[in-house]
C-alpha cells in the first residue's frame, strides 16, 4: 500500500523562544513516581505567532508538542508496569514533544532518541531528561515521514499521534522501516477519530498488534481512557 506526503521532503521547524511566555514545571507522578516535566503554561498562544501560522500554511503544522497530553502519561504508565527491561536497551520515541515517555524509559536504564520535527520540543525533552538527572541519550530532529535511512531501534515509543487521518499511514510506514527485527511498538491513543483507519490499515499491512484499554489522567483532574496498541513485525 502506497501513502502520498504532501510535501516530497522532511518538515523541520523550531517554535520561536519569543512565543512560549512563562513556563511551568509540573511534578508528574506515574505509578507512584515522580518525574519533572516543564512546559509553556499558555501553549494556545503559540497559535498567533506569525511563524507558526508560516509553518501551518506550509503543512497545517500545529504546536502540539507544548502540551502534556493523557497518552504521554499512559505509555509512561505502560513503560513503568513492565516486569524488566533490558539494560541499555535503545528506544526511539517519536513525535517526542516534552518527552515524558523517553524520561521514564531513561529512568528505567534505557538509551533513548528523542526525535520531532520541532528543535524547540527537542530542546524541551533533553532539558526535562536533565531536570530528572537522566543523561543518556540523544536529540534526532525528524519528520517522521522521512525517517534516515539506516536507523534501526528495538523499541519504537509514541503517543498520542494518530490525531488526523493523514497521520496514520506514515506512522506505520515509519513502524515497517525502522523497527529492528523482533522489535516492538508501543503506541498510546485516546480512541481519537483515526483509530478505525489505523487498525484497518495495520491488518492491511500484515502488522501484528495486540489492544489494551490504558486509562491517565491529572491528580484531581479528569481521567482518560484509550488504547495501548503493541506492534511486531512478521
Amino acid at each position: 500500500m502506497s501513502f502520498e506526503n504532501k510535501l516530497d521532503r522532511p518538515l523541520l521547524v523550531e517554535t520561536p523562544r519569543d512565543a512560549l511566555g512563562p513556563l511551568v514545571r509540573e511534578t508528574v507522578i506515574l505509578e507512584g513516581r515522580e518525574f519533572f516535566i516543564s512546559r509553556p503554561g499558555q501553549s494556545d498562544k503559540l497559535l498567533d505567532h506569525p511563524t507558526v501560522r508560516e509553518h501551518f500554511a506550509a503543512d497545517e503544522y500545529m504546536p502540539y508538542w507544548a502540551d502534556l497530553w493523557p497518552g504521554a502519561r499512559m505509555l509512561g504508565k505502560t513503560l513503568l508496569r513492565e516486569p524488566s527491561w533490558p539494560p541499555g536497551l535503545t528506544a526511539l520515541e517519536v513525535g517526542c514533544g516534552l518527552g515524558l515517555p523517553g524520561v521514564v524509559a531513561l529512568s528505567l536504564g534505557m538509551r533513548v532518541i528523542f526525535s520531532d520535527y520541532d528543535a524547540t520540543a527537542l530542546h524541551f525533552a533533553a532539558e526535562n531528561a536533565r531536570d530528572n538527572g537522566l543523561t543518556n541519550f540523544e536529540t534526532l530532529p525528524m519528520d517522521w515521514r522521512f525517517p534516515p535511512s539506516g536507523l534501526k531501534v528495538p523499541l519504537l515509543l509514541a503517543s498520542d499521534l494518530i490525531y488526523e487521518m493523514r497521520n496514520v499511514g506514515p506512522l506505520i510506514q515509519l513502524v515497517k522501516k525502522v523497527l529492528a527485527p523482533g522489535g516492538e511498538c508501543l503506541l498510546t491513543d485516546q480512541d481519537r477519530v483515526p483509530m478505525h483507519h489505523f487498525r484497518q490499515t495495520l491488518q492491511d499491512e500484515g502488522l501484528n498488534f495486540t489492544m489494551q484499554m490504558v486509562r491517565a489522567g491529572e491528580p484531581g483532574g479528569r481521567r482518560v481512557k484509550g488504547t495501548l496498541y503493541r506492534i511486531r513485525l512478521s
